[in-house]
C-alpha cells in the first residue's frame, strides 16, 4: 500500500472510533525520521488505549505493523511508529503542552477525505 493509503485508513479508523481534531503533516524533506505524523485527540487515558489498540488490530489485518510503540503505559501520549508514517494520540493537555502542529509548522498540514 502507498503511504497515502495508509494514512486514509489510519484517519478513517480513528475517526471511527471519535478521536477529535485529526491532523495529517507532511514532513516530507523537513525531517528524516518520517515523511507524515497522524495527529490525533483522545477524551481519557482508556480512550487513548482503545483507539491505540483498534488502530494496532485494523492495520495488522492489512499486512502493516508498527516497528516501535512508547507511551502505552503512561497513556497521555501514545507514538506508533509506521516507518514513514508516525501516529501521535493524545490526551487534550499533553496535545496542547507538546503542539506538533507548532513545532512542525514548516510542514503542510493535508487533508485526508473519509
Amino acid at each position: 500500500m502507498e503511504a497515502l493509503d495508509i494514512i486514509k485508513k489510519i484517519v478513517s479508523v480513528l475517526d471511527d472510533r471519535l478521536a477529535k481534531n485529526i491532523k495529517v503533516i507532511d514532513i516530507k524533506g523537513i525531517s528524516i525520521m518520517a515523511d507524515y505524523f497522524v495527529v490525533a485527540s483522545a477524551n481519557n487515558i482508556n480512550h487513548i488505549q482503545a483507539l491505540a489498540d483498534y488502530l494496532e488490530d485494523e492495520l495488522r489485518k492489512l499486512n502493516i505493523h508498527y516497528t516501535h510503540m512508547e507511551g502505552f503505559k503512561s497513556c497521555n501520549w501514545i507514538l506508533m511508529d509506521y516507518g514513514d508514517i508516525v501516529v501521535h494520540i493524545f490526551d487534550e493537555p499533553s496535545r496542547e503542552f507538546y503542539d506538533l502542529e507548532r513545532i512542525w509548522r514548516d510542514g503542510k498540514i493535508i487533508e485526508v477525505p473519509l
